[in-house]
């Protein structure tokens, strides 16, 4: 089985499981077509976090998430008086992070694949230099964001704005054809990682960068490595649950809640029912004020996991719910006590296949088609995953953290 959030990568990902491949193979071919499919999320210049098990119990959480620039600090963001320049960190080159994605599917298909890197790739060339049909939500989701591409010399010139001077909408069953990006996926075809990190696209992701401000070199991009991560642990009704570690903070937040939960008959209060739906969302409030408190990456800072995942700490939290009354949440602070600090636009998929593997990912550009920014020439949209930094201590960044 493939679940993806388009129907295109979902058909490329089933084509591969019948070819003979594995859940991996599959995953990474669903991956490079989301990048032309999905350009809302679907990325080569974004990032994500993969979890596997595979039928013989083996496990993996691969974090290849985007990573700062050399020349990123602190204060990039304000102005001299030391306030918060506004879109720069969601909008334009300065956003944007180093990608991850080619490199984690590298990993990837290296460790755990079966079939040759270069079947995985081409169903994505082929999409691209084909082109497709745009899905009603994609059309309108393009039509939402022109003016924000016609800022941009790259992006006013790019697929996604409709070609030849056309001022009509883009519409459902529209045909968008990307042949900077088929080029650019063919080099990644041809020569895996160095297909985009080095060489000519490393040499238009730097010149976009040059002309736009932007601080990514090739120094970064050479020197990006996804890392591997310990997954996350759980139980919940005698169910075994595996999940995503830190720098992700969607494993522990999921572990919490189901940990809060627990002792509430769900089922007895019926599906989507006001009261079971009333107990989730309380405990939804208290662990995504533990997220914006205590959640970070674990490469610069202490995050407090054990301590979070602690039965009587999440059966504590949820002491202060009243049965039938909604506690407000600006009243709804972090727990209490905890060591460690903080140093719309997101899609998942899901791959199993017939021995069993299995596979969640979950890829971003970070907001809806990242920087809106397209690299020139390669015909592929950047993250603004750099707003997930802390901008200014004490100023929530997009997602209110």
């Amino acid at each position: 089985m493939v679940t993806s959030a388009h129907p295109e990568a979902t058909r490329i990902g089933v084509e591969v499981l019948r070819k003979g491949g594995n859940a991996y193979d599959a995953a990474v071919a669903v991956q490079f077509a989301l990048a032309v499919a999905l350009p809302t999320a679907g990325n080569i210049g974004g990032g994500g976090f993969l979890l596997y098990r595979g039928a013989d119990g083996q496990e993996g959480a691969l974090d290849f998430r985007e990573t700062a620039p050399a020349a990123a600090s602190r204060d990039m963001y304000l102005d001299a008086q030391g306030n918060m320049v506004p879109d720069l960190s969601t909008l334009g080159h300065l956003a944007a992070g180093v990608p991850g994605t080619v490199a984690g599917m590298v990993v990837v298909h290296q460790k755990l694949g079966k079939l040759p890197w270069r079947e995985l790739v081409q169903p994505a060339v082929d999409l691209a230099a084909q082109g497709l049909k745009l899905t009603e939500k994609e059309a309108a989701g393009l039509n939402r964001q022109r003016e924000a591409f016609l800022k941009f010399p790259s992006s006013a010139a790019s697929a996604y704005v409709r070609p030849d001077g056309a001022t009509r909408p883009w519409q459902a069953d529209d045909i968008i054809r990307h042949p900077d990006l088929a080029r650019a996926l063919e080099r990644i075809r041809d020569q895996g990682r160095a297909g985009f990190y080095e060489g000519p696209t490393a040499d238009l992701i730097v010149a976009e960068m040059q002309r736009g401000r932007g601080i990514i070199t090739k120094a970064d991009l050479a020197g990006y490595q996804p890392k591997w991560r310990t997954p996350l642990h759980g139980q919940y009704r005698g169910y075994e649950v595996l999940t995503f570690p830190p720098p992700s903070s969607g494993g522990v937040a999921l572990l919490q809640m189901l940990q809060m939960l627990e002792p509430y008959d769900l089922r007895r209060a019926g599906w989507h029912t006001p009261q079971a739906v009333h107990w989730i969302t309380e405990a939804q409030r208290r662990v995504y004020a533990d997220r914006a408190t205590y959640l970070g990456d674990p490469d610069f800072g202490r995050v407090p996991v054990q301590e979070l995942l602690k039965p009587a700490y999440n059966q504590q939290r949820m002491a202060s719910t009243l049965p039938h009354r909604a506690t407000p949440s600006a009243q709804i602070t972090a727990g209490p006590g905890l060591p460690g600090y903080e140093s719309d636009q997101t899609t998942h998929y899901n791959v199993v296949d017939a021995q069993g593997n299995a596979v969640a990912c979950t890829t971003t550009l970070n907001g809806a088609y990242g920087s809106k920014v397209v690299v020139a020439g390669a015909g592929f949209l950047l993250n603004n995953e750099m707003d997930d930094f802390s901008s200014k201590p004490g100023t929530p960044n997009a997602y209110g953290l």
